[in-house]
């Protein structure tokens, strides 16, 4: 080939490159704009429809959220991200009506118009005057006692705010853990269609994680499905609130071992537990698969039975678990319920009796706002979310551990664990994608 027609095919390989590499460009971009147009409407909705229920129900006039440059605050994202140069707050002030008052302080974003969801921008704070004029009674700040995202206001901008307030208004001041507890809870119809995507998503890498795409019996090890799992959520800009997936062998003493380079071998139990992030929603969510021994074409029965006993566990939480009351309620209903099921609550998480009694363990926490939500939680490990109401749209994992006794293992009992995310509607629990009903099966 003379060099003029290398330098043709040069040429033209350059531009089949630099047009992929455009219109890869171009799509990435389309997507960070939809990601952008989706938050805003749900922002919006959530403005319109949740605030102001929120905040009265709780009897709170005003409710500022304070941050500073690199420190910004756990509800940042959700009510409209934004550049902070020193201090800047989001004050929201209920004035009466139908409609909360919403303003960004010292928060500078040039899309804001665009999206239209706040009513006042001030680059320059005065925050005493701000509040002085309209003088709230209850002031709500963002410290609390559990919810670790609804205790995002530090230390020195809390001594900030009572300084720049002074101490009539500083008398005033409440924490916010309820309000932003309910505010972040309860869903608008925006926000249910994205954590259903995020949901499916998050089934869908689960199931392909745990198939022989991924897996190579006597090859693959835990690190290498979980490390497969972040490279996906990579591809698609995906986050977690659970960092590495769990990625995990069960046997007869229990987990084995977790997201490490034990290798995956025939007649290995494997489980994952992980969440996806995606529109500000967060999903929890597990699955379970049996690598086949070399003659097997089906898990064995005894692991098949013990699958079948978690599934009756989670169709009783299913039926039972309405709206309507506390989720201190709700759990002990749920749990008498399945007892009557047949089986038996363990004395505690992971702590077995040596019998040939099925035992169970719920912890049906809420989800959405984070892998562990800030909602109304059915769950041990939430006491303060136990006292909260359960609403309809509020968003739950159905999270639940059966341990069942298997002859083959000496009477010793294997854990199963199932984990959804659903929401409660009027009528109850309602999945939002394909739940897990069948164990995974490896070749």
């Amino acid at each position: 080939m003379n060099l003029s027609k290398q330098l043709l095919v040069a040429l033209n390989c350059a531009v089949v490159l630099v047009t992929a590499c455009a219109s890869q460009l171009h799509a990435q971009s389309n997507e960070a704009r939809v990601r952008w147009d989706r938050l805003c409407q749900i922002r919006r909705e959530k403005f319109d429809r949740i605030l102001p229920e929120a905040m009265r129900e709780n009897g709170v006039d005003m409710w500022i959220v304070a941050m500073r440059e690199g420190n910004y605050e756990p509800q940042w994202e959700l009510l409209g991200r934004g550049y902070v140069g020193d201090i800047g707050y989001y004050v929201f002030t209920d004035r009466g009506g139908d409609r909360i008052e919403r303003a960004a302080l010292g928060i500078e974003d040039h899309h804001r118009e665009a999206c239209g969801a706040y009513d006042i921008a001030d680059g320059a704070p005065d925050l005493a005057t701000f509040v002085k004029a309209r003088n709230p009674k209850k002031i709500a700040l963002d410290f609390a006692e559990e919810i670790g995202r609804a205790d995002g206001l530090s230390h020195s901008l809390y001594q900030h705010i009572t300084k720049t307030l002074g101490p009539e208004y500083t008398t005033r001041i409440v924490s916010a853990e309820k309000l932003i507890s309910d505010f972040t809870s309860r869903r608008v119809a925006s926000e249910i269609v994205a954590f259903g995507e995020a949901g499916e998503m998050g089934r869908q890498l689960l199931e392909r994680a745990l198939s022989n795409e991924v897996i190579t019996p006597g090859k693959t090890t835990l690190a290498d499905v979980a490390w497969w799992l972040e490279e996906q959520m990579q591809q698609r800009r995906l986050g977690s609130s659970f960092e590495v997936p769990s990625v995990y062998i069960t046997g007869p003493t229990g987990i084995e071992a977790t997201s490490t380079d034990r290798v995956i071998q025939r007649g290995d139990i494997v489980m994952i537990d992980y969440g996806v992030g995606y529109l500000g929603m967060w999903t929890d969510q597990k699955r379970i698969a049996y690598i086949l021994k070399e003659s097997e074409t089906a898990a064995p029965a005894w692991l098949q039975h013990a699958f079948d006993e978690a599934l009756k566990v989670r169709g009783i939480i299913q039926r039972t678990i309405k709206a309507g009351t506390t989720a201190q309620v709700m759990l002990k209903a749920t749990e008498d319920a399945i007892g009557k099921g047949g089986f038996r609550k363990a004395a505690a998480f992971n702590r077995i009796a040596s019998d040939n009694v099925t035992e169970f363990f719920i912890g049906c926490h809420s989800v959405g706002d984070w892998g562990h939500g800030l909602g109304p939680s059915i769950a041990f490990f939430n006491p303060k979310r136990q006292t909260f109401e359960i609403r309809p749209s509020n968003l739950f994992s159905i999270e639940l551990f059966a341990w069942v006794p298997v002859a083959e293992w000496g009477g010793k009992k294997l854990r199963i664990p199932l984990e959804d995310d659903a929401i409660v509607t009027a009528r109850g629990i309602e999945w939002l994608y394909p739940v897990n009903q069948r164990l995974r099966l490896v070749r």
